[in-house]
């Protein structure tokens, strides 16, 4: 593993973070968001917020190291799930928005690292202990939101209007990053905690597919979807470091 304490998770960050701002790279996008997500859960195991706190800091360590070897893996020219090959490929275009970096970072870690991660802090009938830890997760994540937006706001100054207006994007990241996903991360830690080694890795191998299928949802097709996006990229602030650093 790359990290083996919370700690090390935030110093793994502060160097993808780093490197993200002096390259102009929007892989520190994600990294930014998440920084600030481990800091959190860091507080909250200190606070006794969890039922168990040693756990949760194992569970916090193994789900990082997920993403924090997918990047490794992936810029050093080695293979990777597809759920971050996707997410990782999108760094080096110009037209994809904040937005869509965020999404499709949480889309693989959430959607499959947490689930492999809760699998494997708790396997067997164990997993059932760590359920109502996993929820508290959920309601610190969940809490977030608010943050994000106004973040998103900053980066994109017209957003403040829109969520005004129609407060659609609020319900588009609970249902897309929250709560669907990590139900979803749920069901799919049963499935691994139960299953055998063999059926383990065909779990993982066939969920991964499906986590890459959702990420292409991300990046919608047609001319109309094209134009609206291209429109909030040229009105999103153009320093990248910048953005990261309000990511923060």
């Amino acid at each position: 593993m790359k990290a083996k304490t919370i700690d090390e998770v935030i110093e793994a960050l502060d160097l993808i973070i780093e490197d993200a701002k002096k390259t102009n790279n929007p892989k520190g996008y994600f990294a930014a968001l998440y920084r600030k997500v481990t800091k959190r859960v860091k507080k909250g195991i200190a606070a006794g917020e969890f039922e168990d706190g040693e756990r949760m800091e194992r569970l916090d360590v193994l789900f990082a190291n997920r993403y924090l070897n997918a990047y490794d893996n992936y810029f050093e020219g080695q293979t990777t799930t597809k759920s971050w090959t996707v997410a990782f490929d999108h760094t080096k275009q110009y037209w994809p928005i904040v937005l869509q970096h965020l999404l499709w970072g949480m889309n693989a870690h959430i959607n499959l690292d947490l689930g492999i991660a809760a699998a494997a802090v708790a396997p067997g009938d164990s997993i059932h202990s760590l359920k109502k830890d996993f929820d508290r997760i959920n309601a610190l994540l969940a809490s977030l939101v608010g943050e994000v937006e106004q973040e998103l706001s900053e980066i994109w100054p017209t957003l403040k209007y829109i969520l005004t207006l129609s407060q659609k994007i609020d319900d588009f990241l609970v249902n897309f990053s929250m709560k669907a996903a990590r139900d979803g991360a749920w069901r799919f830690a049963l499935k691994l905690a139960a299953a055998s080694e063999e059926e383990r890795w065909k779990l993982i191998k066939d969920r991964d597919e499906t986590i890459k299928e959702i990420a292409n949802c991300v990046d919608p097709p047609g001319f109309i979807p094209r134009l609206v996006f291209a429109l909030i990229r040229l009105g999103e602030k153009r320093d990248i470091a910048k953005v990261i650093e309000i990511l923060e």
